[in-house]
């Protein structure tokens, strides 16, 4: 544990928790009520974990500013995991025997959440999942809620693929990093193509966080498909891009993209710029969509952030991260308790009202309503962070009921397209 960075949060980033309150108002007395989770801050994840953490520590203000849960300040308890999963059974175990937390949130990423699973189950311990993929799928833990907005793989794979059918494209290529996230991403996508009758002209896996794809790119080039989809993570996604902007895909490409982690987070799209023209790829929220208190959400969000020096735009993580400790709240609220069971009773029978939308739950504690959308990339150019924030830069294809408009092929027509 010595490498691992130990913070108890609070209103200024470090110490317990010292939010003010209204006047007039006291915690109840007793022992504060501990929530603690790992989340990567440093590693692959860690700039995503961090934007994360400053949506969770937002809730926790709010919450401890209303008193709290029960009429007890919330301290939180938070590790850095190093995007590493060989080290979360460690962390949470130490979070469970000698941090004594009453709930547990679990790490930002499916790669750093499994390796967890099976311990919580065996401990019967309520669990808030974070953005993590089919975790729980061979498990089987009744008392796992995840929020992100996805259900199984289908949901990642097919409204890309619905695009590429409605522009003809009849072949594809699939490659994905050889870990557990992607796998899930890949192989979902592969269902979808055999249930639907593309021709698959090139299926490769390469080591995760690969820093050269030239070869695969070429690769792709020469099988000559009409559709490209990825299951990568942030560092391979950057890499991607620059590959396939330096050598190409072909003109007969209608579409790329798919599920790429990293084009959601700013400093990943400044950073690429107009190398993102024309990319059809899965995200949670883009500018133009609509949720109650999400604008005054993101206000707030920006200026933490700045100070932070992290994702001032802060889209795919952060909003999630603080509907995490909303549906916390409403089930405590609701059960008037602490207890998991109760607790797991609750979220499995309520729909849940946070700043992303309604959220209920199907059996396997995944999203009942997934809400995932698949957006392109349009008109973006190089050197200007501002126009993230607009509407029509990210423009949802699907599903229909979020759409902004059609898709644009092929992909170097849309890359060029003004």
């Amino acid at each position: 544990m010595d490498k691992m960075r130990r913070k108890v949060i609070g209103a200024g980033g470090a110490g317990l928790l010292a939010s003010s309150l209204p006047a007039g108002m006291a915690f109840a007395q007793g022992a504060p009520v501990k929530i603690g989770m790992s989340m990567p801050q440093t590693g692959g994840l860690g700039a995503g974990g961090q934007a994360a953490l400053i949506g969770l520590r937002m809730w926790v203000d709010d919450i401890n500013a209303k008193g709290g849960l029960l009429g007890r300040k919330v301290e939180f308890i938070v590790y850095d995991d190093q995007s590493n999963g060989a080290n979360t059974p460690g962390i949470y175990t130490k979070l469970i025997d000698v941090d004594k937390v009453d709930l547990l949130i679990a790490p930002y990423a499916t790669n750093p959440t499994a390796p967890i699973m099976p311990m919580v189950k065996e401990r019967g311990l309520l669990l808030m999942g974070n953005f993590s993929f089919q975790v729980n799928a061979k498990v089987h833990h009744d008392m796992w809620f995840n929020n992100a907005p996805w259900g199984d793989a289908k949901n990642w794979s097919e409204g890309f693929l619905e695009a590429g059918k409605k522009a003809g494209a009849k072949s594809i290529a699939i490659f994905a990093a050889d870990a557990e996230f992607q796998q899930n991403l890949a192989n979902g996508c592969r269902e979808v193509v055999k249930q639907t009758g593309w021709n698959v002209v090139y299926d490769q896996n390469y080591p995760g966080n690969n820093t050269d794809f030239s070869s695969i790119i070429r690769a792709v080039r020469a099988a000559k498909p009409e559709a490209v989809f990825v299951a990568c993570y942030p560092n391979e996604a950057v890499a991607i891009m620059r590959s396939v902007n330096e050598i190409g895909l072909g003109s007969q490409v209608q579409i790329f993209g798919g599920g790429m982690v990293g084009l959601q987070f700013g400093p990943v799209m400044q950073g690429l710029g107009s190398l993102l023209n024309g990319v059809v790829n899965y995200n949670s929220y883009v500018p133009g969509m609509k949720y109650p208190g999400i604008e005054d959400f993101f206000k707030r969000y920006s200026e933490r952030a700045i100070a932070a020096k992290v994702d001032p735009l802060g889209f795919y993580l952060p909003p999630y991260n603080y509907a995490i400790g909303q549906m916390i709240e409403q089930a405590v609220n609701g059960t008037k308790s602490l207890d998991h069971k109760k607790l797991a009773d609750y979220l499995r029978k309520n729909e849940m009202k946070t700043i992303v939308g309604p959220i209920s739950f199907d059996k396997n504690g995944e999203r009942a309503k997934p809400s995932l959308v698949q957006a392109q990339f349009r008109n973006i150019k190089d050197g200007d962070f501002e126009q993230f924030k607009s509407p029509g830069k990210q423009v949802v294809i699907w599903p229909a009921s979020e759409k902004q408009g059609d898709v644009i092929t092929p992909f170097d027509k849309a890359r060029k397209a003004t």
